[in-house]
């Protein structure tokens, strides 16, 4: 089997526009919660997002290619070509057959499809856009990947809801660590800061009604109230070791455990007994042959809704028994608010940060932790740690359970 490992990283976020920046606002608490300032929202009953900001597509694309773009991917091309910039992998010397893209989005071109039916709408059905239907499509995002950077091998892209960017990596690990490729390109893209995604969320009562930015988004608080909408795109260079120590390439870390799996119970409810998404973390652990002592930090779905973070904790305690209780764990969604399928990509890239570093990121905003939540969630501010392996953990509508499990680079 395969050793596989990420060279290569790439961001577009509420909190910052590159991987680093991203890593060092997580590092430093800051949070991309604001007012939404995308839309009038005064009608949904929600007034926060986690939008992002200051950010130019131009810098990784011509103009003309973001006018036959959904945002989204947008977003993931720019978090793409970031990423193979960062891996300095030359595309004329490898096989491009086996370089390949699996960038997920857990529900698409969501603004063109709400501008367009608003379109046909009003002006009837021949004002249609031509480009609407490769703009809508949920795998425009890994299709224009590949064709910006010329990935020839598996493209393909993974819809999970919140579990998809997890997903991706996962399986993109896999299909390297079994020898059908060499380099992927993975992770997730989303835009859903419009008025459908706002109000669709809203009307599911799973988004926080708080008007105060700071008290939105406060995972495993007692008052928490809903999650944040977020947006914007990960991407990570994943890469088959040997592969990657030929061509001098540097290692952010190293992928060594996957779990996939459904809780086949509830359609938007995790399992409140804990055990999908435990079963899902105890897999992960079992691939990288670890035990729970291993476990250095986890970062956690926490989305900041009443069912999740409850059923999580219990998930943790499932997966890890007594050392569950010395494990740090923390949620960047406090910062970033949550990118539905690409969040998955950005807590991998928290995970590498924290591997990186030593250095364990906040839960911001968490003052008095609901009665049962009684795990190290790192409250407000973030603390120096000695991080070997870490997980990240992705849940889903659906019952998606997504786990990654990641690997300090000390060599080999």
């Amino acid at each position: 089997m395969n050793r596989v490992v990420i060279t290569g990283l790439g961001a577009v976020t509420p909190v910052g526009n590159t991987a680093e920046d991203f890593w060092q606002s997580i590092k430093a608490g800051k949070s991309g919660i604001a007012p939404i300032t995308r839309f009038d929202a005064s009608e949904t009953g929600i007034t926060v997002a986690a939008e992002v900001k200051d950010f130019d597509p131009t810098l990784y694309m011509d103009k003309k290619a973001t006018k036959r773009m959904d945002l989204y991917s947008v977003y993931g091309v720019a978090a793409a070509v970031q990423a193979m910039e960062d891996s300095q992998l030359d595309v004329e010397t490898i096989n491009p057959n086996r370089f390949g893209v699996i960038v997920s989005s857990g529900i698409g071109g969501m603004n063109t499809i709400q501008d367009q039916v608003i379109k046909m709408h009003d002006k009837g059905p021949k004002r249609v856009a031509p480009f609407f239907v490769p703009m809508a499509i949920g795998n425009m995002a890994a299709g224009n990947i590949s064709i910006k950077v010329g990935a020839k091998g598996i493209c393909t892209s993974i819809v999970t809801a919140c579990a998809s960017g997890t997903n991706a990596i996962g399986e993109a690990f896999r299909n390297i660590k079994h020898g059908y490729s060499d380099v992927i390109l993975a992770g997730g893209a989303e835009a859903t800061v419009c008025e459908i995604g706002i109000a669709g969320f809203a009307a599911l009562t799973a988004l926080s009604p708080a008007t105060d930015p700071t008290k939105a988004s406060i995972p495993f608080d007692k008052d928490r109230s809903g999650f944040v909408m977020g947006e914007g795109g990960g991407v990570l260079m994943l890469e088959e070791l040997e592969h990657a120590l030929a061509r001098g390439a540097k290692i952010y870390g190293e992928v060594v455990g996957y779990g996939s799996n459904s809780d086949s119970y509830h359609i938007t409810s995790p399992n409140p007994d804990g055990s999908g998404a435990g079963i899902c973390m105890e897999m992960a652990m079992e691939e990288a042959g670890i035990t729970p002592a291993d476990i250095d930090y986890i970062n956690a779905h926490g989305t900041s809704t009443p069912p999740n973070d409850g059923a999580e904790t219990t998930a943790i305690k499932y997966a890890l028994g007594e050392a569950a209780y010395n494990v740090p764990i923390s949620s960047s969604k406090s910062m970033t608010g949550h990118l539905l399928g690409a969040a998955g990509a950005i807590e991998a890239m928290v995970c590498l940060g924290a591997l990186r570093d030593n250095f364990v990121p906040p839960t911001v905003g968490l003052v008095t932790p609901e009665e049962g939540c009684d795990l190290d969630y790192v409250p407000q501010v973030g603390r120096d740690h000695e991080v070997k392996y870490a997980l990240s953990n992705s849940l889903g509508f659906g019952g998606h359970n997504a786990v990654c499990a990641f690997k300090k680079w000390e060599g080999q």
